[in-house]
């Protein structure tokens, strides 16, 4: 019992994490006018951190030796290590979104886009799990995540964000609402992708491989932005600007404890719930762009009701039981791989 209190308390600081690596990377695009470029610091600095421990760790570099011997068995395939991309896409999306939309809307927008990409993902079978089949449970989560992105929609959208993505040009309103669906969308795949990495090297592998793979794409990003728009002018001296990359290499370390404590089920209960609540108290404490509007907080309750409700079991319990804990095994990966 005490273990599982301590999953969830540290299952609410990981969506707690990501909320507050939002508004960090948001910020720090907002300084730049140029959101790109925080997504590449975010990734970077990340990626830095992971290479020191890789260079520490023989266990670690084991994993990787693991994931190339999978690659010439023909046991894995080279564009399943393409998850960082859409990883990037998260972190991109962050640092372009939230200081216009806020977290609030931005959270709501991944978490839904999420719950609906994840029906084709898992019907799809791409992921390590294998086909797991559309129940009723799961298509009500994702009609009341797709009413929850429209109705937090309607509470309106800020103007100081705009500088992030000043290149886009007259487009990048609408982009700016969009963006967040399709950085939610591209988290399962992500997810499903980096879970057969996983399993041919290691959880610790898969991360190292999604965030170089996701700082590529980055970079390749970037060069045409600066084609477009011209280098940043300068880079804001806070520290705490920075730490993006930092408190994504925590969370990941954080959800390998928590998937083994309290299992995948709760700890995505656990952390949606830390992510929600953390974005609604940023906006209202530290606000950003969009003021928090009544029809964000309640997209925000009803992206939670959804999340519940796609989550429900159908089946007996004991096949249930079974069907969590290999889940957990096998795609521990997933809970390590929030976006950065």
């Amino acid at each position: 019992m005490v273990v599982r209190r301590w999953g969830l308390g540290l299952g609410l600081l990981i969506g707690a994490g990501v909320a507050v690596q939002g508004r960090i990377n948001g910020e720090l695009g907002a300084r730049l006018a140029d959101g790109v470029a925080a997504a590449v610091v975010s990734f970077g600095s990340g990626f830095v951190l992971l290479l020191i421990a890789v260079a520490l760790s023989a266990r670690l570099r084991a994993g990787l030796r693991g994931v190339r011997g999978a690659l010439a068995a023909g046991e894995l395939r080279p564009w399943q290590l393409l998850g960082g991309l859409c990883g990037a896409l998260f972190v991109a999306s962050q640092s372009l979104t939230v200081a216009a939309v806020g977290v609030t809307a931005f959270t709501v927008g991944a978490v839904s886009g999420q719950l609906v990409s994840s029906l084709v993902v898992d019907r799809l079978g791409i992921g390590p799990q294998g086909r797991t089949p559309v129940t009723a449970a799961r298509l009500g989560g994702a009609a009341l995540a797709v009413g929850a992105v429209l109705l937090a929609a309607s509470g309106g959208t800020g103007t100081e964000g705009a500088a992030t993505a000043s290149w886009l040009g007259a487009g990048a309103g609408p982009i700016l609402l969009v963006l967040p669906v399709l950085a939610g969308i591209g988290l399962a795949w992500q997810q499903a992708w980096n879970g057969r990495v996983g399993t041919s090297g290691s959880p610790f592998a898969a991360t190292v491989i999604n965030f170089g793979i996701g700082l590529l794409g980055l970079l390749v990003i970037e060069v045409l932005v600066l084609v477009r728009a011209g280098a940043p002018a300068a880079f804001p001296r806070e520290p705490w600007l920075y730490l993006g990359g930092a408190i994504g290499v925590l969370f990941i370390a954080a959800g390998v404890l928590v998937v083994r404590w309290v299992g995948v089920l709760l700890m995505g209960l656990s952390t949606v719930a830390g992510q929600l609540t953390t974005s609604v108290l940023l906006d209202w404490l530290l606000p950003a762009g969009a003021a928090l509007s009544p029809a964000k907080l309640l997209g925000c309750g009803l992206t939670l009701v959804a999340v519940v409700v796609a989550t429900l079991q159908s089946g007996r319990p004991a096949e249930n039981v079974r069907a969590a804990q290999s889940y957990g095994r096998e795609t521990s990966p997933e809970s390590e791989q929030l976006p950065e």
